[in-house]
C-alpha cells in the first residue's frame, strides 16, 4: 500500500509505520544509543526533559526480562526485537511541583526516537499492552512517574515468519482525513 497525505509532509513521516517483524538480532548498542540520542533532543515545556527510558538488549538476561513485562499478544512477536525500551516520564517538576506537559513531552521525545530508527531502516514499534504494575515493581520505579509504553526497537524481519493472525496487521495503515481531526475556532459538536 502506498500511502497519500492529503497536503506535502516529509516523506519520512508519511512512510513511518510500525511493524512486527523482527529479526531477533540484538542492536548494537552504538545505533541504540543514535536512537536514543535522538529522543534527547525533543521539545520540552521549560526544558525539563521529563521522559526516561530503561533499555534491555536482545542476548542479555534483561532482555528476557523486559518481554516478560508484555503481555502475551505482544511477547510472541517483540521477543524478536533487537531491544526493548521502557518509557516513562517524571509528573512532577525538580520543585515538586506537577508538571502538566509531561506526558506531552515524551510523546514529541517518542517521536523523535520512531522518525530516528525510521531513518537508520529500523523498526520502532510501541506498545500499550504491558504489565505496568510489574514493571513499576521490579524495575523500581517511583510512584511520581508515568509509564507510557515499551517500544520494541531492531532490524526488520521476514513477514513470512510472523503468526497468520498478525500479516494483516503488518501493512502501514492509513489515517482518517485531516478535515476530521482539525477545526478552525470552536470545538466542533461533531467532536462530541
Amino acid at each position: 500500500m502506498t500511502r497519500v497525505a492529503d497536503h506535502e509532509i516529509l516523506p519520512l513521516i508519511l512512510n513511518r509505520h510500525s511493524p512486527r517483524a523482527l529479526s531477533g538480532e540484538p542492536l548494537p548498542q552504538a545505533e541504540l544509543l543514535r536512537v536514543l540520542e535522538a529522543a534527547r533532543w525533543a521539545p520540552s515545556a521549560m526544558n525539563i526533559q521529563p521522559w526516561r527510558f530503561l533499555y534491555a538488549q536482545a542476548g542479555t538476561t534483561e532482555f528476557a526480562r523486559f518481554v516478560d513485562f508484555l503481555l502475551p499478544f505482544n511477547a510472541d512477536w517483540a521477543g524478536k526485537a533487537g531491544a526493548l525500551v521502557v518509557v516513562m516520564s517524571n509528573t512532577v517538576m525538580p520543585d515538586g511541583k506537577p508538571f502538566a506537559p509531561h506526558a506531552f513531552d515524551t510523546g514529541a521525545a517518542w517521536m523523535a526516537l520512531a522518525l530516528q530508527a525510521a531513518s537508520m531502516g529500523l523498526v520502532a514499534h510501541a506498545m500499550g499492552g504491558v504489565a505496568q504494575d510489574k514493571i513499576r515493581a521490579e524495575l523500581q520505579v517511583p510512584d511520581t512517574f508515568t509509564i507510557h509504553c515499551v517500544v520494541a526497537l531492531g532490524f526488520k524481519g521476514n513477514f513470512d515468519d510472523l503468526p497468520e493472525r498478525l500479516k494483516p496487521r503488518e501493512a502501514p495503515n492509513e489515517r482518517r482525513p485531516i478535515a476530521e481531526s482539525i477545526a478552525n475556532g470552536a470545538f466542533p459538536d461533531a467532536w462530541k
